[in-house]
């Protein structure tokens, strides 16, 4: 499963490649503009980003822009329904209006961090990504 994780945080981006890097090649984004970019070149390629762990809150472009952009994308390179890569927002923020605000945007799951392990795989089996 080819995974972008996009965190502006280095410990973060560190922990989550450790634990993505044993299901397929892991790449690492630091920030909106960046995981736009790699989204937009790998939809190119034809080898779109089958899961996108998603920071809500980065500074310049946060998450919630990056998934409408990264959705855009999709969209216009004829990525549609269950093709489309499943993103998991990550963020310390655990309250009501960002959950919405991600799921609005299209988001599969969201996860609070630090994430652990089981929550991680718990979501990727539940998105029927292992």
């Amino acid at each position: 499963m080819k995974t972008l994780i996009v965190e502006d945080d280095f410990l973060s981006r560190l922990v989550l490649h450790e634990l993505l890097k044993e299901y397929g090649p892991a790449h690492i984004a630091a920030n909106g503009h960046e995981a736009v970019e790699a989204a937009k070149m790998a939809i190119a390629a034809n080898t779109p980003y089958r899961l996108i762990c998603l920071d809500i809150k980065m500074p310049g472009m946060d998450g919630l822009e990056a998934l409408k952009k990264i959705r855009l994308l999709e969209d216009e390179g004829g990525i549609q329904g269950l093709d489309r890569a499943r993103v998991i927002m990550t963020t310390i923020l655990d309250d009501t209006d960002n959950v919405m605000c991600a799921f609005r945007e299209q988001c599969d799951a969201y996860l609070v961090k630090p994430v652990s392990k089981a929550d991680l795989v718990t979501q990727l089996e539940k998105l029927e990504l292992i």
